[in-house]
């Protein structure tokens, strides 16, 4: 069994390591030779403002009587400057985000399995490329940008990551911070005449990132006073920036401005996903080199009513999307445009060269089909700078965006290019592997028949078994009201165990004026509570000891443990779902009657009433009986509980659509890797009802763990199967992550149930026992 079982992990691993390799390697492909225009841009100097969190509506959308919130940068498209939509692309997070930006490349999907990090992947930016980068703002994002760069030329600022705090008063003070730091840099720059100097060097970069509409948007949603009123003071501190800009360069003229936003957020604080609040973002440019208030009175055609709802439509809207230079927005000569966009498509044509080359080096010369060939390639660039020299701009334009068009697809093509071989090698690899296990289960447990027929489960029975998994409530409710008969009729538990469980009655209780204590506090803007805090640590901390110290019988222990783990759920729950463990824990009560009542009715076993067995006198099983087929009913329903289990409220993918109120208790200043371990832990907590649930009917009926093993590897093979074939390495973190949680479930199941199965194992068996001289030991 061991060799098996280790044959069984080195194929498991294989295969889902495999999906990393097929779906998700990186598409950033390194070496290329820098593009530079061979005309002087039209400015010295570039101001990058990004609001985080800042939806397109919010800034552009009047207020019902007719004023606006942003005065300045509402009108900056009325006088001079241009405005857009930027179309975000999910995942719809503020790192992503950030770095298509100012690297110009969509998120790497090959991140998903590197987790929250300064740089996943290397990559180039607009500040690394530049002489110099200033940078102030967020912890979170500022030294990604700095790490990357090929040098000491990006400076950042950043504020202590305990003032991004999500039950602060006031959360515009992270923009605040900002603007004054920008104020104070300038100041002391006119008295350091060797900065002074450097800040008057071309290709310099400025880059506030404003933190406190995402902050408040999270804490009092989209829709509050809070993200409202921070939306003005951004507004008016970006005037003030421009005028300490323009009277540091005393307006000469070289300074352009771009203000926008890396993502928006959903009417309920969360973004990560595709909705169009979350996917929509401003875009308004003004300065050296920038179109200037382009009016129309034609219609402009869009799929939205955007424009007549923002009052608008008079003023061009030049909506932008990535990997395309938006012409539109520049107030240059057409010679510079075609300049411009033929180093554009010669930068993504270098990118296609590197990709068709790292492919071919990895394919046997018969196998490989080129998706555009070199001459083609010469022919295309020969052709744009022909066009050019000979004054035929818009021709040049057009050849180059199709160009572009041309090398976008081909390095998909190359990226994708090995995709359906390797994936047709795991399929074939996975029905090998699940043909060999049922001969394993026919060879070795060949107890597969049907009991004598005088003894049949009656069909009706089994209907009346589904039945009870849906109403299970009821009849645990109205348990003395059954006949003696039933299993589901139990004898009265001992005073001595209900004293004990009151503790535990009385913490869920303290848990739920906590939450809503926490609740109370951070509406009125009081923060987080010090007592609440610690009740909260202190009922994490408790759940794992109090479980041990109740009786070892079936149902007095199931109860302590739903009661232990039920507080610590309710501590991490913002709604409704924290009924959810409390409706999965009677489901599984009906289910242990059932499987009881099956044995019975079958003549299996000799009737034993549940509320007499014990963990601890028959958890050791001295006769492992052979497969029947009703095991594998029971592994069936034992990896449909599972999964209910897992994908009940959400999963591990959920996380990635980012809403910190559910630790609120706990914490509430920033902090990724424990408010992801939290929230972790409440994905596993109904994960340990069901498998308490199950250790107790293996403990009920004598069913064989290595059976089990055996059948649910295989069923679970058989849904992977399955959900291999829909992985997607594209969409929202939260598609790509739910694709990713459906398959990694499903491979991992039958191992990590085992490890699962050895901390429920001690949940329910063992027990601390506290004697006279305060020993503790396990009985």
């Amino acid at each position: 069994m061991i060799t098996f079982f280790i044959a069984g992990l080195l194929v498991h691993v294989v295969f889902f390591i495999s999906i990393f390799d097929i779906y998700f390697t990186s598409p950033l492909v390194h070496g290329m030779k820098p593009q530079h225009l061979p005309l002087p841009p039209p400015a010295k100097r570039l101001v990058l403002f990004v609001a985080d969190g800042l939806r397109a509506d919010s800034l552009f959308k009047p207020e019902i009587n007719g004023t606006v919130r942003a005065q300045y940068l509402r009108y900056l498209p009325h006088e001079r400057g241009a405005w857009g939509i930027s179309h975000t692309r999910v995942p719809t997070e503020s790192r992503p985000g950030h770095v298509a930006l100012i690297a110009g490349f969509y998120e790497d999907v090959s991140a998903v399995a590197k987790g929250w990090k300064e740089n996943p992947v290397e990559f180039d930016s607009v500040f690394n490329e530049s002489r110099h980068a200033w940078c102030w703002g967020s912890p979170d994002i500022l030294p990604m940008f700095a790490k990357g760069a090929s040098g000491s030329h990006v400076h950042t600022y950043t504020y202590p990551a305990t003032m991004e705090d999500f039950a602060s008063t006031d959360a515009s003070k992270l923009d605040t911070w900002v603007f004054h730091e920008v104020k104070g840099f300038f100041n002391s720059a006119k008295e350091n005449q060797t900065l002074l100097s450097i800040l008057h060097e071309e290709q310099t970069v400025f880059f506030l990132h404003l933190l406190g509409i995402d902050t408040n948007g999270h804490a009092h949603r989209p829709m509050s006073k809070e993200y409202l009123d921070n939306i003005g003071l951004v507004d008016d501190g970006v005037a003030e920036m421009v005028s300490v800009f323009e009277e540091f360069y005393g307006n000469d003229g070289k300074t352009a401005y771009v203000f926008t936003s890396d993502h928006g957020m959903t009417n309920w604080g969360s973004h990560g996903a595709s909705h169009l609040s979350e996917t929509l973002t401003p875009l308004v440019v003004w300065g050296a080199g920038v179109q200037i208030a382009q009016r129309t009175f034609t219609s402009q055609t869009y799929d939205d009513n955007y424009l007549e709802e923002w009052g608008l439509e008079t003023y061009r809207r030049i909506d932008v999307n990535q990997g395309v230079l938006p012409l539109q927005y520049l107030d240059n000569s057409q010679h510079f445009k075609a300049e411009s966009m033929h180093a554009n498509a010669i930068q993504i044509l270098e990118q296609f060269k590197v990709k068709m080359k790292q492919k071919k080096e990895t394919t046997l010369s018969f196998l490989f089909t080129p998706f555009l060939t070199d001459s083609k390639q010469a022919e295309f660039v020969r052709h744009a700078r022909e066009l050019i020299q000979i004054g035929r701009f818009d021709e040049a334009i057009d050849g180059c965006q199709a160009l572009i068009g041309l090398a976008l697809e081909g390095l998909a093509y190359y990226h994708t290019y090995d995709r359906f071989f390797l994936a047709c090698s795991v399929l074939l690899g996975f029905t090998g592997w699940t043909a060999y296990v049922i001969l394993i289960i026919l060879k070795t447990h060949a107890g597969l028949r049907k009991p004598p027929t005088s003894r049949d489960l009656p069909v009706s029975l089994m209907a009346i078994q589904l039945l009870l998994l849906g109403v299970d409530a009821t009849l645990l409710v109205h348990t003395e009201a059954l006949p003696h008969r039933n299993a589901i009729a139990q004898t009265p538990p001992r005073c001595n165990s209900l004293n004990a469980m009151c503790p535990q009655v009385l913490q869920v209780a303290l848990c739920t004026y906590v939450l809503a204590s926490t609740h109370s506090s951070l509406q009125q803007k009081r923060g987080l509570p010090l007592f609440n805090q610690l009740v909260s640590w202190a009922t994490l901390a408790s759940s794992f000891v109090l479980p041990l110290l109740s009786s070892t019988r079936l149902f007095h222990r199931l109860l302590s443990i739903l009661m232990a783990l039920v507080g610590v759920y309710l501590l991490l729950s913002t709604g409704y779902e924290a009924l959810f463990p409390l409706a999965l824990s009677w489901l599984m009560f009906g289910w242990i009657n059932m499987e009881q009542e099956t044995m019975s009715t079958q003549g299996m076993s000799n009737r034993t009433e549940l509320s007499s067995f014990d963990f601890t006198e028959t958890i050791d099983l001295t006769r492992i009986r052979q497969l029947r087929l009703d095991d594998i009913r029971r592994s069936y329903f034992f990896v449909f509980f599972i999964i209910i289990a897992f994908f009940g409220t959400g999963n591990i993918a959920s996380i990635n659509s980012f809403d910190p109120a559910s630790v609120y208790c706990f914490l509430t200043v920033f902090n990724p890797f424990i408010m992801g371990g939290l929230l972790m832990w409440k994905v596993l907590i109904p994960f340990v009802i069901v498998m308490c649930a199950f250790e107790s009917i293996q403990v009920s009926t004598r069913l064989s763990s290595r059976s089990l093993f055996l059948i649910v590897l295989v069923i679970s093979d058989l849904m992977a199967l399955h959900f291999f074939c829909l992985v997607k390495d594209y969409g929202s973190w939260l598609d790509i992550g739910t694709s990713i949680s459906h398959y990694v479930i499903v491979m991992s199941m039958t191992i990590f149930l085992m490890l699962l199965s050895i901390m429920t194992h001690i949940l329910t068996s063992r027990r601390i026992v506290i004697g006279r001289k305060m020993k503790m030991h396990f009985t």
